[in-house]
C-alpha cells in the first residue's frame, strides 16, 4: 500500500495494514514475522487552536469511522490594538469555553510556538496561549501541543509547506466549499494532525 493509498484508508475510517517487524539479524529463516496491531483512528471532536493575542484561530472538527472529517465551527478571536493585553486574553478564553460548553468535545489541540523575535513577542504569545489552555483545563480536557513543522508534515506532507498550501489542504481534507481565513485554517490543521498522529 503507497502513502496515498494510506491517506485514502486512514480518511475513510479503515484500519491500515498490519506492518510486519523485520526479523533480528542473525534470526532463523524459520522465525516467523510478527504483526503489528493496526491502529485504531481517532474519532469524536477536536478543538484545533492557532493562538495569537490578537487573532486566535479556533476550529471545531469532528472524526468518525467511514468518513472524511467535518468542520462543525470555527472563528477567529480578534481583538483590537487598543484594548489592553488582560481584555484580550479574557477575550480568547470566553470564545474557547464557548466553543467546548456542551458540545462534548474530546481533545484540544494547540499549534506551539517555536520561533519568536523578542521576548515581548514571546511572553505575548504564551499568555494568549495559557488564556486558551486554561479554558480547556477548566473543563477537565486533555491538551495537546504540536510544532507546526509536525502538522504541515502531517496534513500536507512536508514541513516546509507555505500557508496558502495548508489552507488549501485542509479545505480539501474537510470538503469545505468557502476559503477560511488563515488562523481558522491553521487552527483546522492543528486539529487534523491530532487525529491523524493520535495514538491511545
Amino acid at each position: 500500500m503507497n502513502v496515498r493509498q494510506m491517506w485514502a484508508a486512514k480518511l475513510a475510517g479503515r484500519p491500515l495494514p498490519a506492518a510486519q517487524a523485520i526479523p533480528r539479524a542473525g534470526a532463523g529463516s524459520a522465525q516467523a514475522s510478527v504483526g503489528v496491531r493496526a491502529r485504531m483512528p481517532f474519532a469524536g471532536l477536536v478543538l484545533g487552536v492557532d493562538p495569537s493575542l490578537r487573532g486566535t484561530g479556533l476550529a471545531l472538527v469532528e472524526f468518525a469511522a467511514g468518513r472524511s472529517p467535518v468542520l462543525l465551527r470555527c472563528q477567529t478571536v480578534r481583538v483590537p490594538e487598543r484594548r489592553p493585553m488582560a481584555e484580550a486574553l479574557a477575550e480568547i478564553h470566553r470564545a474557547v469555553t464557548g466553543i467546548l460548553d456542551g458540545r462534548g468535545v474530546r481533545h484540544v489541540a494547540l499549534e506551539q510556538t517555536i520561533y519568536v523575535q523578542n521576548i515581548r513577542t514571546a511572553q505575548i504569545l504564551g499568555a494568549a496561549r495559557g488564556a486558551a489552555i486554561a479554558a480547556a483545563a477548566l473543563q477537565d480536557l486533555p491538551v495537546f501541543e504540536y510544532p507546526p513543522l509536525r502538522v504541515k508534515q502531517a496534513v500536507v506532507g512536508f514541513g516546509r509547506a507555505s500557508k496558502e498550501q495548508m489552507a488549501r489542504t485542509v479545505m480539501a481534507l474537510l470538503g469545505h466549499g468557502r476559503p477560511l481565513a488563515t488562523d481558522e485554517a491553521d487552527a483546522a490543521g492543528v486539529a487534523l494532525c491530532h487525529a491523524f498522529t493520535w495514538r491511545e
